[in-house]
């Protein structure tokens, strides 16, 4: 029996949509919406319905026919609670996105766009690997400050994605290996995976600076930064995330414009971009202790993994510790309608979201 999936991946700016039949991508589409446009909203989810609008006009134009779907999967959202797979979307689910989510996302709206498409149909609706997701060992949780235990929000999606693949081209299954795993986007974050297991991380405020985060920031700065008066707390949270990183030095989260400043002989922009790499091997060497040492394999991953002078950088000072496999991009869309065909087959349970 053969299955169509349509996949839905909500971005800041974008949504990104797919069909699938089994495991083969019948046609993809990035939905690109008008920054103004989305300025006018309050949050992310008075977006549903311009965004699921543009989602079913495109279905229509593609003549795909709501009734030949199997299932939908949306980018799961930052929920205060979930374990990494399959969930159900459920209107507990919903209503903890829309009420009490954990940050404001854009990957909040992907379980309401695909609830809102299955509901009338009569057809499943999943979500998979969410930014939430969270199996952190005990130990990890331990923050230093009593009463505020550390939490997973990492690119989960992409991580395990590239981890399995990264398994199988080293030739064991994802449940023998050790890897560590940098997803470097707009935003870097990095998971160590023990033996199929996500045990740690570093989170995009916990780690290296990326195009637009300005990662790890000194804390006794920060307190002072905060209780300043030039900064509200919404501008504190854009400042951190959105203004940080390459943006506040050169005021551009493209990294290929940073490059070619370099070549041009700008001293700037060469200092940060070594810092760059520097930082994020640090973090790999940070996580790597997590296991000992004992790593497979260190996979890049993410856009910015396209730039071989960046993922240069970074290997030579990761190298002794282990191989380095670089998968550039990511393979979000693929991994969703993978874990929905593995439902939909039998192959994988799904779970039921509780709050």
């Amino acid at each position: 029996m053969s299955y169509k999936i349509f996949v839905i991946n909500p971005g800041s700016t974008s949504t990104r949509v797919a069909l699938y039949l089994d495991e083969k991508q019948l046609f993809y589409h990035k939905i690109d919406h008008d920054t103004e446009v989305l300025s006018k909203f309050k949050n992310t989810m008075e977006q549903y319905v311009m965004r699921k609008d543009a989602v079913e006009t495109l279905l229509k134009e593609n003549i795909v026919s709501l009734d030949e779907l199997s299932a939908v999967v949306g980018r799961g959202g930052m929920l205060q609670t979930i374990r990494p797979g399959a969930y159900y979307v459920n209107e507990k689910m919903l209503r903890e996105l829309e009420e009490n989510p954990y940050m404001e996302h854009a990957s909040n709206l992907g379980a309401k766009i695909a609830y809102g498409i299955t509901k009338p149909l009569g057809i499943p609706a999943f979500i998979y690997d969410s930014p939430r997701a969270d199996v952190l060992t005990e130990i990890a949780r331990i923050s230093g400050l009593a009463n505020f235990p550390r939490t997973a929000t990492s690119h989960v999606l992409n991580s395990r994605a590239t981890a399995m693949k990264a398994a199988e081209q080293i030739g064991k299954l994802y449940e023998e290996v050790n890897l560590v795993v940098a997803h470097l986007g707009g935003g870097i974050s990095m998971s160590v995976h023990r033996k199929g297991q996500i045990v740690d991380i570093l989170s995009d405020d916990e780690g290296p600076f990326s195009p637009e985060c300005s990662g790890k920031f000194p804390a006794r700065e920060l307190i002072r930064l905060c209780y300043s008066g030039i900064h509200t707390e919404k501008e504190m949270q854009r400042l951190l995330r959105g203004n940080g990183g390459l943006k506040s030095y050169f005021n551009t989260i493209d990294l290929r414009e940073v490059e070619s400043w370099m070549e041009e002989g700008d001293g700037e922009a060469s200092l940060v971009f070594q810092a760059l790499g520097y930082q994020i091997a640090k973090g790999i060497g940070e996580l790597s202790t997590v296991v000992a040492g004992k790593v497979d394999g260190i996979v890049l991953t993410g856009g910015m993994a396209r730039s071989e002078a960046l993922t240069r950088l970074v290997e030579e000072r990761v190298k002794f510790i282990a191989p380095v496999i670089i998968f550039p991009g990511q393979l979000e869309m693929e991994a969703l309608a993978g874990g929905a065909l593995r439902i939909l087959e039998g192959k994988e349970e799904v779970q039921n979201f509780e709050i």
